[in-house]
């Protein structure tokens, strides 16, 4: 059938159906079995001849189109495109290796890891493509599929990594002009101040306890839920940074002494933190199986999917995000009467009174108040939803 390829009419294909673009002769997109692959039907040598361009998700229809134009361009030029191949050190990803490799000795491991996910996973609809061939439209359109997808956020750390990139590139003689130039960055949300209320922590906690079965695999039971519920569980009931507990390993848990001990290349602050655990936390780490050396399996970087799935159980809950946990914990134990200085402590917070040598000495000297602190904030939540259990 004839149409406009768009997000929208590939996306509604049905099964084994080919969609031919009624503005560009010969580009298409056909429907095979879970995927919708975009291809190009042209002539060569007096014979049709077909050539699959790549499959939908990792191709938007523009990116997908764009290929075509290059490949009918060859055909033009009396070259078979199914004969033409694109050097590898042309590319995207080819030279993003080269990049990531120069960077790694320079950047800080979480900094390193951001940058290749950026370059690697947000950007990974260029990586086909030569570097000469991405220009600013390319880029805009990807940066507002981030943006729509992920939130501003994330659309403006992924445009300074991939400027990064290009700046690279000019430097090894690659290109002559850097395509994030002139392209928009978003406005961002300012500070915020949300916090959730007795009810919404409840809503949000009864919802984790509807988290769908894990699908198996790798020690844990396909009925079990997956972790992401208790890592949010963990994040209510601690207060801690969401890297800090995703990414939490064995070592830096020590039930014997009731604590997780948290070096300081883990730490925002990078000083060695050492949190109390109540017993609502401690009966969550010890049902976890020990399949290597992280606490979930893994370090816990999948965060956008399984939120979204979560606040589609909240049933229109205000927006809200995980690092919000932190604040109304903190806000949430000032009202239970915890002194201020300890909700800093358990914060690992730095102030004027735990900066220095003094500061370990202050540090060692409130555990005993942060651990009370933190169990009575884990009473409170188990008060919230009386048929939870851990």
């Amino acid at each position: 059938m004839l149409g406009k390829i768009t997000k929208t009419t590939v996306e509604r294909l049905p099964l084994n159906e080919v969609l031919w673009d009624q503005s560009l002769v010969g580009f298409g997109a056909r429907r095979q079995r879970r995927h919708v692959h975009y291809l190009l039907r042209y002539r060569s040598n007096g014979h049709q001849r077909f050539i699959t361009i790549g499959r939908h998700g990792m191709w938007t229809p523009d990116t997908a189109r764009t290929e075509a134009k290059r490949l009918l361009g060859l055909v033009a030029s009396k070259i078979d495109p199914a004969s033409e191949r694109t050097r590898p050190a042309e590319t995207f990803e080819a030279e993003i290796e080269r990049y990531l490799e120069r960077k790694r000795p320079t950047l800080k491991l979480r900094t390193f890891t951001e940058v290749q996910r950026h370059l690697q996973v947000h950007a990974k609809p260029l990586h086909h493509m030569r570097l000469t061939e991405i220009d600013r439209r390319t880029i805009a359109l990807r940066l507002a599929e981030i943006e729509q997808g992920s939130g501003p956020g994330a659309r403006n750390r992924v445009r300074s990594s991939l400027s990064a990139f290009f700046a690279f590139a000019i430097r090894e003689g690659l290109l002559d002009v850097n395509p994030v130039s002139g392209t928009g960055k978003a406005d961002e949300c300012p500070s915020r101040d949300r916090t959730l209320s007795n009810a919404e922590l409840a809503t949000v906690l009864n919802a984790l306890d509807a988290d769908p079965p894990h699908a198996g695999g790798r020690g844990r039971p396909r009925s079990e839920p997956g972790p992401f519920s208790d890592i949010v569980r963990l994040l209510i009931l601690t207060g801690q940074r969401r890297a800090e507990i995703g990414g939490l390993r064995w070592s830096e848990v020590d039930l014997e002494r009731g604590l997780i001990v948290l070096p300081p290349e883990r730490t925002k602050n990078k000083r060695p933190h050492e949190l109390p655990i109540s017993t609502q936390v401690r009966a969550i780490l010890e049902r976890q199986p020990r399949r290597n050396e992280f606490v979930w399996g893994q370090r816990w970087l999948s965060w956008g999917n399984p939120k979204a799935n979560l606040d589609r159980r909240l049933n229109g809950m205000p927006d809200w995000r995980l690092h919000d946990l932190r604040r109304t914990a903190a806000t949430q134990m000032a009202e239970l009467g915890v002194l201020p200085h300890i909700i800093e402590a358990i914060l690992n917070h730095v102030s004027g009174h735990k900066s220095g040598v003094a500061g370990i000495y202050n540090r060692a000297r409130y555990a005993d108040e942060m651990r009370a602190a933190l169990q009575r904030w884990a009473d409170h939540i188990d008060g919230l939803t009386p048929n939870a259990t851990y």
